[in-house]
């Protein structure tokens, strides 16, 4: 599915790109899988990810790791995002067609 204000590819209701909700986008009751995505991160995907699976706004997402991570413990938060990085797995990387992969002139 493509973003309507920016044109950036995206899965789920809200774009990784610029925030906004895809009125097009019919929420689903299956969620999606947990997986950091290759596009679209600001550090390792991981608030992504979350916000992915859970169906809202990255950015929600994010500000509300750092607020908790302020307010609570920085070291926490900091192991728990060390953490959530190694556990979760990254998104399958896509295959290129063999006319694309093979480099040479063309």
């Amino acid at each position: 599915m493509y973003c309507n204000a920016c044109g950036t590819e995206f899965r789920g209701r809200y774009c990784h790109q610029c925030g906004r909700a895809n009125p097009g986008a019919t929420p689903s009751l299956r969620r999606a899988p947990l997986e950091r995505p290759r596009q679209g991160r600001k550090i390792a995907g991981v608030c992504l990810a979350l916000a992915n699976s859970l169906d809202v706004d990255p950015n929600l997402v994010r500000v509300l790791w750092v607020v908790i991570t302020v307010l609570f413990a920085l070291v926490f938060g900091v192991l728990a995002y060390l953490a959530a990085w190694v556990l979760i797995p990254e998104e399958p990387q896509m295959a290129l067609p063999a006319a694309e992969a093979a480099p040479g002139p063309r």
